[in-house]
């Protein structure tokens, strides 16, 4: 199959879907949370989006059956494969130094970064084999110490364990964890509507790619080992399994699990032009707070002619399998380089329980920008060039 014949493929089912229901771009990109142009760069083909969750609220919303959402998610792979292949351009190679000599070391030259990472799923290299001889006897000794061990151990009814993650707080001890009664994902490499953000970079700008599009931010940002700058944006989408018994959602708790002074690294900006935005779940957090808290804050819909705005609504929320919920955390900070995690609290049938929400498995990460050299690129030379309004960001 050509390249982009598979999201010119998804493009037509997303199209079909928004056909069938009748509703506007405009109507429908409120119900999804995204701009009416947006959606209608996803139904053209011109943009494919990075997770499948927003396009499969769509197919709830257009009353799409089971297989239908199996035969759309199978040509969101194929096309969001198709994407990242196109958006994968070789990196900007960093222009060679030539090394000094070590009885003069340049004081300039950057130290050497540590070597790789050893594989932790790779088979053990073959160990050499003991020497015979008077360390032998100490290695059965030794053997057979811990085979008495761990016979004592059983007989006195404590069997060895290996350590793991604690159980979540809603199962007993001893009990396999009952699956969550919903279902959630989330986006952490958002723009600030699809098109400004700021990411702290340790490398010169002739070493930084050009802006990527947002569809391809996580890339990008991966590539370069960036790091948010002075705001991060998190989507968090909730959806129930049953279409009847609701799941309520009854608070979102911030937990700060690391301080640092900010990054002393250059603030690259994003800003390439883009349509407007839908925020209507939208939670402000600032990060530079003793205790941060999520605050609802108003949304705002610029999707249309005009700018409106959609008041807070705090919690508790509903949410079942056709009516799933979308929460917009922003995390400010000016004075520090925070880790970060959320925590989501929930109840169902009678179980209750905490979600914590992470940025696959590590805690997300912000750091203040104040007072760095700060570049947006410029199209027409294609290179990164000063921002006049350097460091005022964060």
């Amino acid at each position: 199959m050509p390249k982009d014949a598979a999201v010119e493929e998804f493009a037509g089912l997303v199209h079909a879907l928004k056909a069938r229901d009748g509703r506007s771009y405009e109507a429908l990109g409120r119900r999804l949370s995204v701009s009416a142009s947006t959606l209608h760069r996803y139904c053209s083909g011109a943009t494919v989006p990075e997770e499948f969750a927003v396009v499969d609220r769509l197919a709830l919303l257009c009353g799409a059956d089971e297989e239908e959402r199996r035969a759309l998610e199978a040509a969101w792979t194929e096309a969001d494969r198709a994407r990242r292949r196109a958006a994968s351009p070789a990196p900007t190679p960093l222009p060679a130094v030539s090394a000094a000599p070590e009885s003069n070391p340049d004081p300039s030259a950057p130290e050497p970064g540590p070597g790789p990472v050893p594989d932790p799923t790779a088979p053990e290299a073959p160990r050499a084999r003991p020497r015979r001889g008077a360390s032998a006897p100490l290695l059965v000794a030794a053997a057979v110490a811990l085979v008495v061990l761990a016979l004592a151990a059983a007989l006195l009814g404590h069997p060895t364990r290996t350590a793991s993650a604690p159980a979540p707080a809603s199962t007993a001890p001893g009990r396999t964890a009952a699956p969550l009664p919903f279902t959630w994902s989330i986006g952490s490499q958002l723009w600030e509507g699809g098109c400004g953000h700021t990411y702290l970079v340790d490398r010169a700008p002739r070493a930084v790619a050009p802006p990527p599009v947002a569809a391809d931010s996580g890339a990008w940002a991966r590539t370069h080992g960036a790091v948010h700058g002075g705001e991060a944006l998190v989507r968090i989408t909730v959806q129930g399994r049953s279409p009847s018994d609701a799941v309520v959602l009854h608070a979102l708790h911030v937990r700060v699990v690391d301080r640092a002074a900010p990054l002393p690294w250059n603030a690259y900006r994003m800003d390439n032009g883009c349509g407007g935005a839908v925020t209507p779940r939208h939670f402000a957090v600032d990060l530079d707070r003793p205790r941060p808290l999520a605050r609802p804050v108003d949304g705002l819909d610029a999707s249309g002619a005009e700018v409106r705005k959609i008041p807070a609504v705090s919690f508790p929320y509903k949410v079942t399998s056709s009516d799933p919920e979308e929460l917009l955390v922003s995390a400010r900070t000016a004075g520090c380089d925070c880790r970060w995690y959320l925590e989501l609290e929930w109840s169902a049938g009678g179980r209750t329980g905490t979600v914590r929400i992470t940025d696959g498995g590590k805690p997300f990460r912000t750091s203040g920008t104040r007072g760095r050299p700060a570049y947006v690129h410029d199209s027409a030379e294609g290179r990164w060039i000063t921002d006049s309004d350097s460091g005022q960001t964060g």
